[in-house]
């Protein structure tokens, strides 16, 4: 098995994409994860895993459908951010989008509660590790 220089085997770094929903006031929707999840009850954009052979864009996508109800085109994801953190066995690389356009209203299908916020409100809120360090250049990008 490969492994990269941090010692992690290669089929263990786990692509997640997320969403910053950005609406017409400057807000951005941050989703609270339901109770019996990894890091129940923290506030974390909306996204999700990429599947074994999707392209992080599509996988967006998907999961803004899956999880908000909304249809959200390709083109209007714009590469916004990343993270990148080890969670023990594994390596989390964070793709973060800034989305403006969608047809749809948000609604918690996978979620507590859904928030809109301002961006300096986020440094607030409770938020997985991965996220917190997004929130200071998601601040100047909107």
């Amino acid at each position: 098995m490969l492994k990269s220089d941090a010692g992690i085997p290669t089929g263990r770094i786990l692509t997640v994409v997320a969403a910053a929903l950005v609406d017409g006031d400057g807000r951005v929707l941050v989703q609270q994860r339901p109770p019996g999840k990894p890091m129940a009850g923290l506030w974390e954009f909306p996204g999700g895993k990429v599947e074994p052979g999707e392209l992080p864009e599509p996988a967006l996508c998907r999961e803004l459908g899956e999880e908000l109800g909304i249809n959200v085109e390709q083109a209007c994801l714009a590469p916004a951010t990343f993270a990148s953190e080890t969670l023990g066995d594994r390596h989390l690389l964070l793709l973060l989008y800034a989305v403006r356009k969608w047809s749809g209203v948000p609604q918690a299908r996978h979620a507590t509660a859904l928030r809109w916020v301002r961006p300096l409100e986020l440094h607030r809120l409770d938020m997985p590790p991965a996220d917190k360090p997004l929130i200071g250049l998601l601040e100047a990008l909107i």
